[in-house]
């Protein structure tokens, strides 16, 4: 694990410095001066001037840090700008190349799985899509510790196994969604879960979940299991509201091209019953198991639903 800043400070800072110091100098400044403008000593401004320490090729040639040098270094020498200010663009530059520019870039191949991301990101933003990406991958990992050591649960696994689910905030498609790739299945009486959660990995109970937010729900996460009517008692006995939906919709890990439609409009006239549902179950039908969806805000909550009642 290697932070961004790292990069900053070994690669970022040795750079923009000595350019800046070699700028102040080309003005006319004292390397006494350009030590106090920048903060640091004489000695290191010596280092900078003459050569002595390495610059970073990536750097040298990006137009943003060669434009800012030439504001800094005018602004300075001429009285126009205060260190803050200087301070104050330096660090803008820095945020904007940590979010698609060359520290990112470099931090990237530092930390490849950072590659994995698609898209802008930026790794300080507390509300980044990244971030919570992530943080909804850890969720859906607790979730599926909790499954693991439900006693019972293995029970509960349908005959096309079961997956659990937790969406990103403003979820769009099936690519917004986190579950295990595959299914969990019934081993010899044990989930089995075969890898990570990743996005993108299940059309069919992804669909579910973002058919029930379409249709107004508020819940972030979902699992399917088995359809049983004393599991809809004992859900019901815990205080969980239930509502069964039907038609036929294709209820399989690939819908025909009829499937998503009737489903989104199965889900929609249910939970127009019952806003507040936090089961949807469907009682079955040709070609069709029956099922249970239990839906809640997170994947641990509804991992512990099951725990409630396994």
């Amino acid at each position: 694990m290697r932070f961004v800043e790292e990069i900053v400070v070994d690669e970022f800072l040795p750079t923009y410095r000595s350019l800046l110091a070699d700028a102040l100098r080309e003005r006319g400044l004292t390397q006494s001066e350009v030590a106090d403008l920048l903060g640091i000593s004489q000695s290191a401004v010596s280092k900078y001037v003459h050569g002595d320490v390495e610059r970073n090729e990536r750097f040298l040639n990006d137009d943003d840090l060669r434009d800012l040098v030439d504001r800094v270094a005018e602004g300075l020498a001429s009285g126009e700008m205060r260190p803050v200010q200087a301070l104050v663009e330096s660090e803008v530059l820095i945020r904007e190349m940590e979010r698609g520019g060359p520290l990112a870039q470099l931090h990237e191949e530092a930390v490849p799985a950072l590659a994995d991301f698609e898209g802008e990101y930026a790794v300080h933003d507390p509300d980044s899509d990244l971030r919570e990406a992530e943080q909804v991958l850890a969720s859906v990992r607790r979730g599926l510790r909790v499954l693991e050591n439900t006693s019972g649960f293995a029970t509960l696994i349908p005959a096309v196994g079961s997956n659990l689910a937790e969406s990103l905030s403003d979820a769009g498609g099936v690519e917004d969604v986190a579950a295990v790739p595959g299914r969990i299945v019934d081993v010899k009486g044990r989930a089995t879960i075969p890898a990570d959660p990743e996005f993108g990995v299940s059309e069919h109970v992804a669909t579910v979940l973002l058919a029930a937010r379409a249709a107004g729900s508020d819940a972030r996460a979902t699992l399917n299991v088995a359809y049983d009517e004393d599991l809809l008692a004992e859900l019901d006995a815990a205080g969980y509201e239930t509502v069964e939906f039907e038609g036929q919709a294709d209820l399989s890990d690939a819908p025909d091209a009829d499937g998503p439609a009737d489903l989104d409009a199965a889900v929609d006239e249910a939970l127009a019953e019952a806003p507040d549902a936090d089961v949807l179950y469907h009682t079955g039908g040709f070609g069709v198991e029956p099922i249970v969806y239990l839906l809640g805000p997170d994947a641990p909550t509804v991992a512990g639903m099951v725990r409630d009642v396994a």
